[in-house]
C-alpha cells in the first residue's frame, strides 16, 4: 500500500508551500481556494498558474479524508463519518440553527479519557487527528451542505476525543480557524471541551485563546467522578478547579460546565448542593445534558421530573444552569453517541452538495 501524499491543510498558512519561483500573493490565493471556496481539487484553482497547480498535485493531496458518509437527522443536523487513508474513521457533526451554522469536530479517533457513559469512551483510542485532519472537517461538511466554509461561524472541539490530549494539532487546528487568511472566525465562537487535564488548561493558558472552556465534569465529588471518568483518578476534582480559577483569572471568560444526567449515580439532591458549592466564585453556566443511550451503556438517564428537580435546585443556590438536549440521536450524532456507526445504517453517500 502506497503512502498517501501530505494534505496541505496541515500546513500553517503562512507556512503553505509554493513552488519556486512563485510569488508570496500566490500563497493568499492558495489560502482563499482552500478556507473561502473549500474546492475539492487542484484544477478548480483557475486564477493560479497551470504549472503550478500540476507540481503541487504532485506533491500534495487536498481532501485528507479517503470517504465520507452523510447521516441526517430528522432534527436537521447531519452526522459525517470520515475514513481516513490509513483506514481509520471519525466523525463530526453539522448543526444547523436559525441564524448560524455549528459543526462539532473531532479530535481523535476514538478517546482514551474513557468516560464509562460515552459509546465513544467505549472504542478506546485509535489515534491523534493531524491538523488538517481536524480543521478539514469543517471545510468537508461545508462542501458537502452546499454552503462555503467561511459560512460555518461556530465550532465546537467536542466531537471524538480529549483536545487536550492532542494540544498542538488541536491548537494548530484552532489557529487555521481563526487567521483573517483562513476561516476568519472569532475564537469566542469555538469551544474546547476537556474532561479536565489541570496541566493541559495551564498551558493553554498561555496561548492567550478567548475560547469557550467546556468542562466535562459529570460529578461533583470526587468518589463518583473516580467510578464514571478514569482519568479522575490521576486528577482530583479540587485540582481540576483549581486550574479553571487560573483560566478564569487569565482570559476572562465564563467557563461552561458539562453536566450529564445518568439515573441514581450523579442526580441525587446532595449533588446538586455540591455542585453548587464547588462552582461557587466561578463565573461558570452548567449545561445539564438528558443521557442519549447507546447498546449495553448500562446507563439509564435521570427521569424528567428527577432532572427539572436538580436543575431548580442549582437555581435556587444561585447557578447559572440550562438544560441542554442534544441533536441528532436518531442519526447517532447525539452527546456521547458517536461510535463510528456506519455500516448498519445504510449511509446517504456524500459525493456532492446536499439538496
Amino acid at each position: 500500500m502506497s503512502t498517501p501524499l501530505p494534505s496541505l491543510y496541515d500546513h500553517a498558512i503562512a507556512d503553505l508551500p509554493l513552488p519556486a519561483g512563485q510569488p508570496a500573493f500566490r500563497r493568499q490565493q492558495l489560502a482563499d481556494w482552500l478556507y473561502r471556496q473549500g474546492v475539492a481539487g487542484f484544477d478548480a484553482m483557475t486564477n493560479l498558474p497551470a504549472a503550478m497547480r500540476e507540481e503541487l498535485a504532485s506533491a500534495y493531496r487536498l481532501e485528507p479524508f479517503a470517504a465520507t458518509a452523510r447521516f441526517p437527522s430528522r432534527d436537521g443536523s447531519v452526522r459525517y463519518l470520515f475514513t481516513l487513508p490509513d483506514g481509520k474513521q471519525t466523525e463530526a457533526v453539522y448543526m444547523p440553527y436559525a441564524g448560524r451554522r455549528t459543526v462539532c469536530v473531532s479530535s481523535m479517533v476514538g478517546c482514551p479519557a474513557g468516560c464509562a457513559f460515552c459509546a465513544t469512551g467505549a472504542l478506546g483510542f485509535g489515534r491523534n487527528l493531524t491538523r488538517g485532519e481536524i480543521v478539514a472537517q469543517l471545510v468537508a461538511v461545508a462542501r458537502h451542505e452546499g454552503i462555503a466554509p467561511t459560512d460555518i461561524r461556530n465550532v465546537v472541539l467536542m466531537g471524538m476525543g480529549e483536545a487536550l490530549l492532542n494540544y498542538d494539532n488541536a491548537i494548530g487546528a484552532i489557529r487555521t480557524m481563526i487567521d483573517p487568511a483562513g476561516l476568519d472566525m472569532s475564537p469566542r465562537r469555538i469551544t474546547l471541551s476537556t474532561v479536565g487535564l489541570p496541566n493541559r488548561v495551564r498551558k493553554l493558558i498561555g496561548e492567550g485563546l478567548p475560547l469557550v472552556l467546556a468542562v466535562s465534569l459529570h460529578a461533583p465529588d470526587q468518589e463518583t467522578r473516580a467510578r464514571i471518568i478514569p482519568t479522575a483518578h490521576a486528577h482530583p476534582i479540587e485540582e481540576i478547579m483549581a486550574s479553571l480559577e487560573e483560566w478564569q483569572a487569565a482570559i476572562g471568560r465564563r467557563i461552561t460546565i458539562e453536566y450529564t444526567m445518568l439515573d441514581g449515580v450523579n442526580d441525587h439532591a446532595w449533588q446538586a448542593t455540591e455542585l453548587a458549592r464547588l462552582l461557587k466564585g466561578l463565573n461558570s453556566h452548567v449545561n445539564l445534558i438528558p443521557f442519549n443511550p447507546w447498546t449495553d451503556s448500562g446507563f439509564a438517564g435521570t427521569p424528567r421530573k428527577r432532572l427539572a428537580e436538580f436543575e431548580r435546585a442549582l437555581q435556587q443556590a444561585g447557578v447559572s444552569v440550562s438544560v441542554r438536549f442534544s441533536r441528532g440521536r436518531d442519526a447517532g450524532a447525539a452527546c456521547g453517541q458517536l461510535a463510528l456507526q456506519g455500516a448498519e445504517r445504510a449511509p446517504r453517500p456524500a459525493a456532492g452538495p446536499a439538496a
